[in-house]
Parts: C-alpha cells; structure tokens; sequence
C-alpha cells in the first residue's frame, strides 16, 4: 500500500491533468434506439383502446344491454336512463379528479430499482383489467345494478390513471435531449391514434349485434313489438352480453401486451442535478410553482379551448352524421377515415414541427379544420365530401393529437432553468393538464347534452326536429370554429419560440454538465485525501 501511495504521490500533476482532461471530453448525444422508442410508444395504446371503447359504446350498454337477468322482464333488473346519466357523469368528473391526486402521490414517491414511475404501472396494470372486465360483466342480482358499474366505473379510471399519468411524465425521463423526446413523442402519438382505431375496431365488430333498432314513433305502437317474443329477445340478449365480454377480454389482453412491452422496452434515467438533492419538494409547494409558471398557464389555457373544439365534434360526431347529414350507416367508416388520416399524417407534423417550430405547427395544423367546419357548415348533405372533409379534419386532429404532448417538455425545461432545485414536479406538469382537458371532456358532454334537451331530442327516434339538426350542426361546426379561434389567440400569448428553445436546451445542457462535473470533482477530492 505505501508503494502504491509513493507510485501516486510521484507525479501529484498528472492526477489533476487526468482529471481536467476527462472533464473537457465532449459527451456523447444520448439517442435512443427505434426499438426503445417504439415500446415506449406503445405504452400509450391501452389508455386510448380502453378510454374509446368506453367512449363509445358504455352508454348505449348501459342502456339496452346491462340487465340482470334475460330471462325475467322485471324494470329493477335493468340500469334506468337517470342511472345511467349519474355514472357517466360521475365517472368522468372522478376521473378528473384523480389526476392530480395520483399526481400528488407519484411526487412523494421515491426512487426504486425500477424508477419511480415504472413501479405504478406495474402494479396498477392486474388490478386495472379486472376492473375493465367487469364494467362489462351483468351481475346476476336484481337491485344495485347501478351502484356495481358506478364502482368498477370509478375503479378502473382510477387505475388507468395510475398508468397513464406516470407514462405521461415518463417522457422527461426516457433521454436528457429534446430531439429524441420529440421523436419518442411522435412515435407515441402515432400508437395512441392507431390505439383509437383499434378499440373502436375491435367494440365495433364484435359487439355489432348490439345496436337498437331505432323507432319510427316513440309515442306509437312500435315498442309494443318488442315483446312479442320473449324467448327469442332473451337469447339475443344473452349473446350480446357474452360479446360485450368476449371484446373486454381481447382489450384486456391487449392492455397487458402494452404494458409488459414498456415495462420490458424502456428505463427511467435520473436528471444529474436531481441526485444531488436531499429531498422532494411537498406537492403544495410544487403545485404552488407549477401553477404560477407562466409559459405552462398559456399552454394550457390555449389547449383548453382547441381541446374542447375537438371534443365537441368527436362527442356530436355520431348524430350528426345520423340525423344531420342522414349517414345513419356511414358512422364508424367515417370515424375510421378520420383516425386513418390522423395515423398517417403524424409523422408528417413531427417532420413539421422540426422544420418550422413548434408555434408554427400549432396555427397551421389545428387552423387547418377551420375552412372544412365552415364548409360543412353550409354544405347539403353528400357523402363524397363528407369523406373529404374527415380526411381533413383527421390531419388537424394529428396536430391536436402530438403537438400538447410535443410541446410539455419545452415547459418543463424552462421550468427547471428558473427553479434548478425544484424536481420531482414532472408528475405535476402532467396529471393537471391531463385534468384540465378531461375538465373539457366533461364541459363538451354537458353543453352538448343540455343544448340537445332544450332543442327537443328524441330518443331512439329514426329522425329529429329541425331544431335538434340545426343544433348538431352548431356544435359540430360554428362552436368549434369559434373555440378553436379562441385558442390560437392565446398560443400569441405563449413564449417559448425556436429560439428560446435552443437557448432553453444549451443553459440545461451546460447545467447537466455542471451537475456532473461537480460530482466528479467531489468524488475525485474524496479519493485524494483517502489515498493521502
């Protein structure tokens, strides 16, 4: 040991030139591999396959297909409209709530051999398929019915926000630069939209049989046929329940593929100046920040409106085509060329916004649904044009899709440049704007409902009033044009351009380099006094 102090102590210079040397060494672009982008992308499937299947079909099962027993025709063994009204709407609002609230519990999370986010969706993928299987499961009790889907309702948005809300924040910890998380973004992007074929694809065929026939005179003698036989209605009954199951069982399965792929696909990296904390910053006082960052409020506040745009042709979308437009049949092949474009055409704005930035990417794609709303607007009924402007309106929904997503990250690091000891906020920045725009998810739902009410809506009806089309035709066409204008008027407002970007990505870099830089400095001095 003293020959190796004396070998040490020969030419004490060289310690420290080795050690400036290493210092000065360029570090090397942190890149991610297609294959760790693409199983991080498809982390984002089992949130859209589950959220559009239950978007789509859970009222109308609620309605004609959850009853106790196919045998027995008694009203206590069925969901009633009122009944089926309060779980949806509580389920939504309680799914908003959550956001924040697994927000505040991920913050307080500690590092693990996983990560710190990786352990929730782990642990909460098991619990959260049971709960989807039995959304669609009839209980073979007659009362409480009600109380069974509002609780599996509520527990499985409970889950999958303990999935999605860390695979949200995920993004800041899958690389250091912001190229590759924009990348990695797009690529997600491009999973969640084919996530939306797929569940709309998977509902919609195998549970076909379950639509209702829709009824020439809701006053008249048609629903008196319905019960002509009983045997025959029972079995059809019977077989659409099993096919409800059959489809939960294939996106329950489909949920698990997703998450063993991202749990296997990707790993968290911790940000340097993160390990050299002591502990986390309280939720409040992180939330308090978050909350008064302002280049975080604009974006929110922009894509709260464009948000609620889009969620009011994509919740009316269906019975305007039914009622206004007449395409009672050309509903789901419409959806399918909206969603097919929106797949196709994000890469395309990930070259976009690589090329022009971000803001440009922002006025050009969402204000590209304007001029064929307003041609919808004024158009008569035809079916060609109709599949031109879904083509369309799916290419603006790509850039709705990836650009919120795209543009979070940019926030953050201007968050962390202005607050460089405050960490673990990500979880924040992520679940409030998942909050706010289920906040317009429920907004659109209850504008749309009370307008229709107002206007005279009749349920199952072949054809409505004209009143209830020129209403579909509003909140399909003028309203989102009006919203969406509201909020390209605040993205003026939002500050972070291209170039305060790449200023915002050299002030990180130099303060990762800094981070480490001290901490080889730190572990270096403490080796030299060992050895002296």
């Amino acid at each position: 040991s003293l020959q190796g102090a004396e070998c040490v102590c020969a030419d004490p210079g060289s310690l420290f030139i080795l050690s400036s040397s290493s210092q000065k060494e360029p570090k090397k672009k942190q890149q991610l591999s297609i294959c760790n982008k693409l199983c991080y992308a498809v982390g984002g499937a089992p949130y859209q396959v589950t959220g559009c299947a239950l978007g789509f079909f859970l009222q109308i099962y609620l309605l004609d297909v959850a009853q106790g027993s196919p045998s027995s025709t008694c009203s206590p063994f069925q969901v009633d409209p009122f009944s089926a009204s309060i779980i949806l709407f509580v389920g939504r609002a309680w799914d908003a709530f959550t956001d924040p609230l697994v927000g505040f519990c991920i913050s307080k999370s500690s590092w693990t051999r996983l990560g710190r986010l990786m352990p929730w969706i782990i642990f909460s993928t098991p619990l959260a398929i049971i709960a989807y299987f039995l959304i669609w499961f009839v209980p073979d009790f007659p009362q409480g019915q009600a109380l069974w889907y509002l609780l599996f309702y509520c527990l499985f948005e409970t889950l999958v926000t303990c999935f999605h809300v860390p695979y949200s924040a995920l993004t800041m910890f899958i690389s250091t630069e912001q190229s590759e998380r924009d990348s990695a973004t797009a690529y997600r992007m491009t999973v969640e939209v084919l996530g939306t074929v797929l569940g709309t694809a998977i509902q919609g065929q195998i549970v076909g049989q379950a639509d209702t026939p829709c009824l020439q005179d809701p006053n008249g003698s048609a629903l008196a046929s319905e019960g002509t036989n009983h045997t025959q209605s029972a079995t059809s009954l019977k077989e659409t329940q099993n096919a409800y199951l059959l489809a939960a069982g294939v996106i329950a399965s489909i949920y698990v593929i997703c998450a063993v792929i991202l749990t296997l696909g990707v790993r968290e990296q911790r940000e340097p100046y993160e390990t050299q904390q002591a502990e986390p910053m309280s939720f409040f006082r992180g939330l308090r920040l978050v909350m008064s960052h302002g280049p975080y409020v604009k974006l929110i506040a922009g894509f709260l409106f464009t948000s609620l745009a889009f969620m009011l042709v994509e919740g009316n979308f269906a019975l305007f085509c039914t009622y206004t437009l007449g395409f009672r049949n050309e509903f789901q092949n419409l959806l399918l060329a909206i969603m097919l474009s929106a797949t196709f055409t994000i890469p395309i704005w990930q070259w976009f916004l690589t090329r022009f930035g971000k803001k440009t990417a922002v006025y050009t794609g969402i204000s590209s649904a304007v001029p064929f709303l307003i041609l919808v607007a004024f158009m008569k009924s035809n079916l060609i044009i109709t599949y031109v402007v879904a083509v369309a309106a799916g290419i603006s929904v790509a850039a709705a899709f990836l650009l919120p997503w795209s543009m979070l990250p940019d926030v953050i690091d201007d968050f962390h440049l202005k607050q460089p000891q405050s960490h673990g906020t990500e979880p924040i920045f992520f679940s409030f704007y998942v909050f706010f725009t289920k906040f317009a998810s429920g907004v659109s739902l209850g504008i749309s409902t009370l307008s229709l009410d107002f206007a005279g809506y009749q349920t199952r009806g072949c054809s409505q009033p004209a009143r209830v089309k020129f209403t579909l035709k509003m909140l399909v066409t003028i309203a989102p044009i009006v919203l969406i204008l509201l909020g390209l008027l605040l993205f003026k407002l939002y500050p972070i351009d291209e170039e305060k970007r790449r200023q915002n990505k050299k002030d990180l870099q130099a303060l990762r380099e800094e981070a480490s830089s001290s901490g080889c400095s730190d572990t270096d001095s403490t080796e030299l006094a060992r050895i002296l």
